[in-house]
């Protein structure tokens, strides 16, 4: 109740400069701008509450799909109060994310703004984006991966699953794995009460990230406030304490207390510093769990994926001693596993597209999107495209073994999962990494049914709709088939 009715303040707030954009791209100045194919919808509300409707089924693109047939694969709207022009073409959305800070700019609406912060990664422009997404993915790259990251990794992901056992929520379980490893990485923080306490209040702030930003019509938006007040104040503590200490460490806090903000050589600040880590922390919290559900969930309706899977993480840990952790030639003997990876993310990417807004009148595929007008990049819709993906509503990790998709020059405009161009997601590597980890555990140390039936939904964010309860039975405890070669 409370989303539909902020979604119809929001549409009805913004409406004044929609109309003054609709104006402005439809004044006669020579010949009028072809604005490309679509509908605006009804008056103030555009198509917003249709687009909401259409997500609430258990179809990933129900809303794209149907303008797609009508339009083209490069169609205008009207939502969350703003024209749009939604593509689901790869060439489009490659041009879009490749000339960021030219002819586009990074928009997203003020409620994940305000709770994200300004100085926050995702909101960042110019020199000051540049400078600080280079910071993460020095932070994330392989050579940092080998040396200290995986260890951290194996050991946090199994001393979760230790106190796993009869009924789980595998989606908060997942969720509980990604934001200690978040944390340890951030601030080299161990888990415990201080990082649960942490993490319950974000549960708060990312609820909030899709309503109206006034705190007066909104409930769930005031208690996003609160919460991000309460996430601000608990990490501003940690950075003045840490501005005391006479080395840096060697972790992500550690290199941004040490970082410059600009040509000037001055420091970031406490809010810049705070910012920047709330980012962070529900990137890792929310995408990289998502994933890692989805993969059991699609690995468990197909047999034949599971089987192959655990031949191939049982060959690793037939060959380990069970007490030593992952090494990084074990994540690398993990083909099969990467390919799960493609396929769950190219299925259910949690990342559906993003949205920029042009900073000039912008020529594409013949037509003409004016200044000011958001453009959203639609990945799921590309990556859903039969004409991309033979039978591509179906999970398909082979796929990804087949010539004809990994010798193709052009699957790197297809396939985009982690977005692209200078907004690449910086920890693209590191997630695969938790999630490879967490399905060797995962596989070689339990056997599990679906508690009760849950079903997959696409908005706000995609996401299990009762957190995929499951029942885990540990393997060394479970009746084993002696054919599969186990001695455990």
């Amino acid at each position: 109740m409370d989303l539909n009715l902020n979604l119809l303040f929001l549409v009805a707030a913004l409406s004044l400069p929609f109309l003054l954009l609709v104006g402005r791209a439809r004044r006669c100045r020579g010949t009028p701008p072809l604005l490309p194919p679509g509908s605006l919808g009804l008056p103030l509300l555009g198509e917003t509450l249709r687009l909401v409707a259409a997500y609430k089924s258990e179809d990933p693109e129900p809303f794209v799909d149907e303008r797609l047939m009508r339009y083209g694969t490069v169609f205008m709207t009207h939502v969350f109060g703003e024209a749009t022009v939604f593509s689901a073409d790869p060439e489009t959305n490659r041009f879009v994310l490749q000339n960021e800070g030219k002819l586009f700019e990074c928009s997203y609406p003020d409620s994940i703004a305000n709770l994200l912060g300004r100085h926050s990664l995702l909101l960042t422009k110019g020199a000051m984006h540049k400078r600080m997404h280079s910071l993460t993915m020095s932070f994330a790259n392989s050579s940092i991966l080998k040396d200290r990251l995986l260890a951290d990794i194996d050991r946090l992901i199994r001393l979760n699953m230790d106190s796993w056992h009869d009924k789980i929520f595998l989606m908060e379980e997942a969720k509980k794995i990604t934001f200690e490893l978040t944390m340890k990485q951030l601030m080299s923080v161990e888990p415990g009460e201080w990082t649960e306490s942490i993490r319950k209040e974000y549960v708060l702030v990312i609820e909030g990230f899709f309503t109206l930003p006034i705190p007066f019509f909104s409930s769930t938006y005031r208690r996003a406030i609160r919460a991000r007040t309460k996430v601000a104040e608990a990490l501003g503590a940690v950075v003045r304490e840490r501005r005391k200490e006479v080395e840096a460490r060697n972790d992500m806090l550690g290199s941004l207390l040490t970082a410059t903000a600009g040509d000037d050589g001055h420091g970031l600040s406490d809010d810049e510093v705070v910012d920047f880590m709330v980012a962070l922390l529900v990137a890792g919290y929310e995408t990289t769990s998502t994933i890692m559900t989805l993969a059991v969930k699609f690995l468990t309706e197909s047999p034949s994926a599971l089987s192959q899977l655990k031949e191939e993480h049982e060959k690793i840990r037939a060959r380990k001693d069970w007490n030593h952790g992952l090494e990084w030639t074990d994540y690398k003997s993990m083909p099969f596993t990467q390919c799960v990876i493609n396929e769950t993310l190219r299925v259910a990417n949690i990342i559906a597209g993003v949205f920029r807004r042009t900073t000039t009148d912008v020529n594409i595929k013949g037509y003409t999107i004016p200044k000011g007008w958001k453009v959203f990049t639609s990945f799921r819709a590309v990556h859903l495209d039969p004409l991309h993906f033979e039978d591509a509503r179906t999970f398909d990790p082979w796929r990804w073994q087949r010539d004809t998709v990994t010798t193709t020059t052009a699957l790197a405009n297809v396939f985009m999962p982690f977005g692209g161009g200078p907004r690449l997601c910086p920890g693209y590597e590191l997630a695969r990494v938790i999630i490879s980890v967490f399905l060797h555990h995962f596989v070689t140390s339990f056997s599990w049914v679906p508690a009760e039936n849950d079903k997959l939904i696409f908005f706000p964010t995609t996401r299990m709709q009762k957190r995929y309860p499951i029942y885990v039975t540990r393997r060394n405890d479970a009746t084993r088939d002696v054919a599969e070669g186990d001695e455990w």
